[in-house]
């Protein structure tokens, strides 16, 4: 694909919006960057070295020892795959809480801006469409019960031999949901002209069909310009 596209896909946690975007980005050629990955390595590095997500300036002093790049969607920190560790119950319960914070955010969307100005990128998280891609061509907002998320992420792990408990991962949602889009800067909200897709009753092919249209649309449109 010649044409520059960038697609953004924001929604509450456990919409299955990093399953969506992998699966995107390879048909459609784009490269995969997991934004939500970046805040959980700083999530998970600032935990291992006892930083308090209250402690800024230590904070910013780490990132900036942090170089991290995706190969075939896996993130790799430092040269490190790290993908199984920011995927532990732990970090989710404490990632809200670093992400939150105004500076860590400015470092992390100068990275990610930084990617979709040499590539041509699908990109997910809390604020794509509304700050980090504001001028993307292409948005979403991908989003489903709390309950049909719960259970999602139950399976998840499950599958992966972690023992959980379905309520506290859904309690554990709903508080997620609260701070997302409570928080002081730039909180979880669905861009004004982002294309708001319900998952609770879809499987991830109809999901994937529904934004392949408007992707499929604009290219159409891009060429006959």
């Amino acid at each position: 694909m010649e044409l520059k596209l960038s697609i953004a896909i924001d929604g509450p946690a456990g919409a299955g919006k990093s399953t969506i975007a992998k699966i995107l980005a390879n048909k459609f050629n784009l490269m995969y960057i997991n934004t939500g990955a970046m805040y959980r390595a700083v999530t998970l590095k600032a935990m291992e070295k006892n930083i308090s997500y209250e402690n800024i300036e230590e904070l910013l002093k780490l990132i900036d020892t942090m170089e991290m790049h995706f190969e075939h969607d896996d993130l790799f920190l430092n040269n490190e795959n790290i993908n199984e560790q920011i995927c532990m119950p732990v970090i989710s319960n404490n990632v809200s809480n670093y992400a939150a914070v105004s500076e860590v955010r400015e470092k992390l969307v100068t990275l990610q801006r930084r990617m979709s100005y040499k590539y041509n990128v699908v990109m997910d998280g809390r604020d794509i469409g509304t700050v980090v891609l504001k001028d993307a061509p292409i948005k979403f907002y991908l989003t489903a019960s709390p309950e049909t998320r719960a259970k999602r992420r139950y399976e998840e792990l499950s599958d992966k031999g972690i023992d959980v408990n379905y309520e506290e991962l859904l309690n554990d949602i709903i508080r997620r949901d609260y701070i997302d889009s409570h928080r002081e800067v730039n909180p979880l909200t669905k861009a004004e002209d982002a294309i708001e897709i319900d998952s609770s009753e879809l499987t991830i092919d109809e999901v994937i069909d529904k934004m392949s249209i408007f992707v499929k649309e604009y290219l159409e449109c891009k060429v006959k310009i």
